[in-house]
């Protein structure tokens, strides 16, 4: 029996290359290792969303982006958070055995409170349990991450453990599989790339809207004009165009540094580099756009494959902790 592999996104937007780079294309390698569980986390989104106005929207344009990169439905199970409630109520219980001085140790909540200082909710804090519940209720073994969620994930472990400590063993202890690629950084070259802070290139993006996305970005702060000498060890496009081509890029770095090509042309061929690799994706997206309803019927029959598992763990759960 092959082991389980768990991940999910937040459906708040359209996926953008740190999701591609960083976890869908993990995702779809995985598939032929492992029997694949991937969620849609709409609940998760809600700690951040205070207009859930295009919350379905973003949940079928999220869906769109993984059928199109190649998350086979055959191989894995695709499926919407919130159409297995059974997670929100093993949340509930594990909660009643997280310490509070866990959550607040948690480095991205701290991060997240200055993101959104006027909308620090419970559900923020308490992310790292229900992430754990999603993880658990399906007896996942192995979760790919980046190192930026290995807190997260150690935590997950944690609260794993503890469970099985008071009430006998019940949940294995997830393991992470790291992600191939580093840290993906946005386009004002500081932190990682992210919709909410709109430093982000969409993947289902047009090739014009992709050059124009590209062309926004901060290049090398120590070059001003054409003729300087760059610096490509401290220019974000150049690291970023070191994720489409390697030796290509290196190349690019010598004329970078010897002033022969300039920050405009080389976000031009960054821009050109993306929309090459992305073109067979975006034309499988754009034929799946046309059949809504197999969408629709993907994550229904997603929804019901994981419910089958959660029922089974949710009732395990409950009689070990003496609750039926």
């Amino acid at each position: 029996m092959r082991k389980r592999v768990f991940s999910g996104a937040r459906p708040t937007g359209r996926q953008h290359l740190g999701n591609y780079l960083g976890a869908i294309q993990n995702y779809v390698k995985l598939q032929d290792e492992y029997d694949g569980i991937y969620c849609i986390v709409d609940i998760h989104a809600l700690t951040s969303l205070e207009d859930t106005s295009k919350l379905q929207e973003n949940i079928y344009e999220l869906a769109l982006d993984w059928l199109a990169a190649g998350i086979d439905p055959k191989k894995s199970i695709i499926f919407v958070q919130s159409h297995v409630p059974e997670v929100m109520e093993l949340h509930t219980l594990l909660s009643m055995v997280t310490p509070l001085s866990w959550l607040l140790r948690v480095p991205t909540f701290k991060e997240k409170v200055k993101i959104q200082p006027q909308n620090v909710n419970y559900g923020l804090l308490g992310y790292p349990v229900l992430m754990t519940a999603d993880i658990v209720l399906y007896k996942a073994e192995v979760v790919p991450v980046g190192e930026d969620q290995l807190p997260h994930l150690e935590l997950a472990r944690e609260i794993s453990r503890r469970f099985n400590n008071l009430f006998g063993d019940t949940f294995p202890e997830p393991q992470a599989r790291l992600t191939a690629f580093p840290l993906i950084i946005g386009l004002d070259g500081k932190d990682k790339m992210s919709k909410q802070l709109d430093n982000d290139i969409a993947i289902a993006l047009s090739p014009e809207e992709t050059i124009e996305r590209v062309m926004t970005a901060v290049t090398d702060p120590a070059r001003r004009y054409r003729a300087d000498p760059g610096h490509p060890e401290i220019c974000n496009v150049h690291w970023l165009h070191k994720n489409f081509i390697q030796e290509e890029e290196e190349i690019h770095a010598d004329q970078c540094r010897s002033a022969t090509i300039g920050c405009v042309e080389h976000k031009m061929l960054l821009a050109q580099d993306i929309n090459r690799t992305l073109k067979s994706f975006r034309q499988r997206r754009a034929a799946l756009a046309t059949k809504p309803e197999y969408v629709t019927d993907v994550l229904a029959d997603g929804a019901r494959q994981a419910q089958a598992i959660a029922r089974e763990t949710l009732g395990e759960v409950k009689q070990r902790m003496g609750l039926i």
